[in-house]
């Protein structure tokens, strides 16, 4: 089975600031490639005293970074046409939506993505807690949480273990097999 993992880091509250993106590539079951890039938000030098406590990227970090616009055509491969996977996708998906839409890019055609935290809650029932880090902690699955390319390579190793346990051999069979809709980016 073949998806991409995604995962954002923000500088501020809006959820057009991005400031991290990470993408894992998974292809048949394996993942091949785990990249990320800072990117220079539309608010720089404006970061959130909360955000950067959660990630640590300051806006030195990206002050020579390319923004989200320049940044677009090297993304686009990874994401136009593919089924992406996130952990929270809700807020990994509006940061996409609204960030393409802020600087009038038209969405990637053809892109479905599924949530890991709710598979997760079908799959491994009764647990306290669905976050990354408890997941991945109870799967021995090392990452360095809220840095973009950890976690999206911990969400495709999370999704891989759910894909093997529930026997999902194809997209086709994720939403029945998983407990978790597809849906349009």
């Amino acid at each position: 089975m073949d998806f991409v993992t995604i995962d954002f880091e923000t500088a501020t509250p809006q959820r057009d600031s991005p400031c991290e993106i990470g993408l894992t590539v998974v292809r048949n079951k394996q993942i091949i490639e785990t990249r990320s890039w800072l990117i220079k938000p539309l608010y720089y030098p404006h970061f959130n005293s909360f955000n950067v406590a959660v990630h640590g990227i300051l806006p030195s970090d990206v002050k020579d970074q390319p923004d989200f616009r320049e940044l677009w055509p090297v993304l686009k491969p990874y994401l136009e046409g593919q089924f992406l996977i996130a952990h929270n996708a809700s807020f990994d998906m509006s940061v996409l939506r609204k960030t393409l839409a802020t600087y009038n890019i038209p969405l990637p055609q053809e892109t479905r993505y599924s949530c890991s935290l709710q598979f997760s809650k079908n799959i491994w029932k009764g647990m306290h807690k669905y976050d990354l880090k408890t997941l991945c902690n109870m799967h021995r699955i090392s990452f360095l949480h809220h840095r973009a390319a950890s976690d999206a390579h911990a969400c495709a190793a999370l999704s891989l273990k759910a894909i093997e346990l529930t026997g999902t051999a194809s997209e086709a069979e994720f939403t029945v097999k998983m407990g978790s809709k597809i849906s349009r980016v």
